[in-house]
């Protein structure tokens, strides 16, 4: 026990690591500063076949969407308008889909609870700080352990097999906007499906498509339940998200009941510290603060994560 006077606690009263421990504070210390300069992506078999999935049933409502019934259409401007609205919030949802899987969410440095960074924190004396006993580190204020991603995570609101990832305090952002625009995108493909269908009714099946009949009834009722399923599923996320930030209250604190230590930032204050600034339409864009430097290889030790 450090002899500052300041008192660890653990849950599992795992004892503070000693200086010949198996953890590494050099290298925790170098993977703290290298964290913004790095791409962040999480090696699960479930997590990754559901992101593959949401990209290819994205791609199957562009292709729909696009070769089904915008470019048959005898309207031109009709499919110029709608083609390049759909394609850009598809684009968009695309982008933030990324930005959320391969952004740290803010995750804890490993192996950090050691003696002589304790002794770094100058803590006061009677202070307490926690132990996270299964990645060892020390443990911030509303900072949770993630099972699959195998690290504390701050202000971890959940993970989310869809994106591959925990959604916290640094990726918050991009998975706000993964929905709003999957929600958006499938609105716009209910209102084309119910148009092309009052179309191929009133003329002939075999002109409003490039497909035969049968086909075009198929591709457009699997569209249609997966713009409703994704949109039903994203609006209740989007709706949820947008609560918790304004109350300044993750999912897993608000599951646990958890009582606010901390000073909260309700509303508008709340908003601006997720999106960043005063409200532009820099908010919803998912390409802010991407730079293309982070792409560069990065070798690092273990884990279930790898940057590039």
């Amino acid at each position: 026990m450090p002899s500052s006077g300041h008192r660890l606690r653990d849950v599992e009263h795992h004892p503070l690591l000693a200086e010949n421990d198996s953890y590494d504070s050099s290298s925790s210390s170098s993977s703290e500063a290298d964290v913004a300069d790095r791409v962040w992506f999480i090696r699960d078999g479930c997590g990754m076949i559901c992101a593959i999935m949401t990209w290819l049933l994205v791609v199957y409502a562009d292709f729909v969407v696009t070769f089904v019934m915008l470019l048959p259409s005898k309207d031109f401007w009709y499919s110029v308008v709608n083609g390049v609205l759909f394609n850009c919030l598809a684009v968009l949802a695309l982008s933030s889909h990324l930005r959320t899987m391969l952004t740290d969410p803010g995750a804890v440095p490993k192996g950090n609870a050691t003696k002589e960074h304790m002794e770094s924190l100058q803590l006061k004396p009677g202070e307490v700080i926690y132990k996270c006993p299964k990645c060892c580190c020390i443990k911030p204020e509303r900072a949770h352990h993630c099972s699959i991603c195998k690290r504390c995570i701050r202000k971890m609101d959940h993970h989310c097999p869809w994106v591959n990832n925990c959604v916290g305090e640094k990726n918050q952002r991009f998975f706000v906007l993964f929905t709003m625009y999957i929600a958006l995108s499938s609105v716009h493909a209910l209102i084309l499906c119910g148009l092309q269908f009052v179309s191929c009714v009133r003329g002939q099946w075999t002109e409003c498509s490039d497909f035969s009949p049968p086909v075009t009834v198929i591709l457009l009722i699997f569209l249609c339940l997966e713009s409703l399923l994704f949109f039903t599923f994203t609006a209740v996320m989007f709706g949820t998200q947008i609560h918790s930030i304004c109350n300044d209250e993750t999912e897993i604190e608000r599951l646990k009941s958890e009582k606010p230590t901390w000073e909260r930032r309700l509303r508008w204050e709340g908003m601006r510290s997720v999106f960043g600034g005063p409200p532009s339409l820099f908010w919803m864009n998912p390409f802010v603060g991407f730079r293309f430097g982070r792409l560069q290889t990065r070798p690092r030790k273990g884990g279930p994560e790898f940057s590039v």
